[in-house]
Order: C-alpha cells, then structure tokens, then sequence
C-alpha cells in the first residue's frame, strides 16, 4: 500500500509542477535570460573600462613625458584631452600634471587656478596636494594675505599637512625678504619633531642660510681689479697721459 500512496504522490507533485511551468516557465525562463545577459553586460562592461584605463594611462605616460622634456605645446592638449575623456581617478592625475606643465613652463596663474579647482572638487588628500602645490606655484607673486587665505585649510595645528603648509608660507616670508620671521618659521619647523625628517632637514638647512646672512651679495668672484694708481702705467705698459 505505501508504494500506491508514493506513487500517487509523485504523480500529484508532476502534475503541479507541469501545471506551474505552463503557467510561470515563461517568466522563469525570461528571468533566468536576464541575468545571463546582465552578467555579460557586466564583464563586457569591466573590459571597456580597463581597455579605458589602459589607454589613459598610456596616454597620460606620453603627456607627461612631453612635459618633461619640455614640450608644452604638444603636452597641454594632451593632458587636456584626459582631463576630458579619461576616468575618474586619470582624469584627476592629469589636471595635477597638467598645472605641473604649467608650472614649468613659467605660467604659474593659470597653473594655481587648476590646483584651486582640484582642491574645490576633492577635500581629501588630492585637494590637499592640490593646495600644497599652489602654494609654491604662487609662493613668488601672491601677497602673504592670499597665500594663508589658499592653506588656511591645512593650517589646523593638529592636521597632518600643517607642516607642508608652514614650510610653504615660511619661504613666502624669505622670498619677500622677512629673513627674522622666516628664520623663526624654519627653525620652528626643525625643532617640530612631528615633522618628517625630510622636512626637518630642510627646514634647518635654510634656518642655517638665514642665521648666516641669507643670499646677501658679497660681491664678485673673484673680485674685480682695482682701478690703477692715477700716472701708473697700465697693463700693458703704455704710459698714461
């Protein structure tokens, strides 16, 4: 008896199963479609985006060679057309490299205007790169008040990019020839233990320049000859008049 009643049940199971195929098969079937082809979409679209990524990256090593060697004229569209058309994280690099270009090449306000832009898109350490980077691009040509006004948000006592920040204003403060005060601000900074090392060092380097006189103009060298006694002969021992 128990195989009749397993039987039956089997038969009862089929005839359900049959009936919610013809009823839902369809939908399963197009279901099953849709997530095939949502998987292939997905692999095809993570191939278009590291093809991508490849090429900028190539493109944006090219650029940057053309920089280096000097090239603006062919390096600036280059880095431009990243900027444009590349990812997120080549697009990024290449307006860095782009203001970098332009640095170099002398043309230090534009240059600043795109570190602003960088830092007013990005608030974490690209930004703050960004700002780092204007400060020295402008640290010749911009008023003290300015440049505290661009890294004021790097200033924060307790902020990890305060010293980059204090070194950049303290070379503004030597440059615009405060030698007491921007002697206080490198020594300050090479008696920061929570500086690196390497800014510490440079920090003293210049802290021993300035405690030594700074650039001053000591004159020719060698030193130029004096000028002959009046009625000697000259060098070449033709008798003045």
């Amino acid at each position: 008896m128990s195989d009749i009643f397993r039987e039956v049940e089997e038969e009862v199971r089929r005839e359900r199963f049959e009936q919610l195929w013809k009823q839902y098969g369809d939908y399963v079937i197009a279901a099953v479609a849709l997530v095939i082809i949502a998987i292939a979409g997905y692999e095809l679209w993570q191939r278009y985006e590291q093809n991508q990524r490849f090429k900028a990256s190539e493109t944006l090593i090219a650029a940057q060679d053309l920089a280096e060697s000097g090239d603006f004229s062919r390096a600036n569209p280059a880095l431009a057309t990243i900027v444009r058309d590349a990812p997120h994280g080549y697009a990024e690099m290449a307006r860095l490299s782009e203001a970098g270009a332009l640095v170099r090449a002398g043309q230090h306000a534009e240059a600043v205007q795109i570190y602003k832009s960088i830092a007013a898109d990005d608030r974490g350490p690209l930004g703050s790169v960004a700002l780092i980077r204007a400060g020295w691009a402008g640290v010749d040509d911009m008023p003290r008040a300015d440049l505290e006004t661009l890294l004021a948000p790097l200033t924060d006592p307790t902020g990890p990019w305060r010293h980059a920040a204090a070194e950049v204003l303290a070379f503004a403060d030597y440059r615009a020839g405060a030698t007491q005060a921007a002697l206080k601000e490198f020594q300050a900074l090479a008696d920061d233990k929570d500086a690196t090392d390497t800014t510490r060092r440079r920090a003293a380097a210049m802290a021993a320049l300035l405690k030594e006189g700074g650039m001053r103009n000591f004159g020719s060298v060698p030193l130029p000859p004096a000028p002959p006694a009046p009625g000697a002969a000259p060098p070449n021992g033709t008798p003045q008049p």
